[in-house]
């Protein structure tokens, strides 16, 4: 599937309001849906791209082989949900970001729907 493609069925999980696909090597997004006034999904995929960075460093100085599946913050009224994309050498410095509304999400399927969505996107 294409990144407009991705960035809708993200957009309809279940109290999903904004996904973004973002290059953490350069902090820039690929493409972004939702968000709004309250929400801006570009400093948030910048913002994001140094908590991954922070987490590969600490892996690496602990001296970790693993990678990074996904990362989540949980926010009184939201979760952050980062995914990283992994396996396919042009995919390896980007992630998914989608945020949802915590009365309306159910976390175990988010995570489950994001890692479908990251396993059939081409870029």
């Amino acid at each position: 599937m294409n990144i407009d493609t991705a960035l809708k069925e993200a957009m309809s999980i279940s109290g999903a309001v904004g996904v973004a696909l973002v290059d953490y090597d350069s902090g820039m997004s690929l493409g972004t849906s939702g968000g709004g006034d309250w929400l801006n999904l570009e400093i948030a995929a910048a913002g994001n791209t140094e908590v991954i960075r922070s987490k590969l460093r600490v892996m690496q100085s602990l001296g970790l082989s693993d990678s990074i599946e996904d990362i989540l913050i949980t926010l009184h009224r939201q979760y952050h949900l980062i995914r990283l994309m992994g396996g396919v050498k042009n995919r390896g410095s980007l992630f998914l970001y989608l945020v949802l509304e915590r009365d309306n999400a159910n976390l175990a399927l988010a995570r489950h729907q994001l890692k479908r969505i990251e396993g059939d996107l081409i870029v």
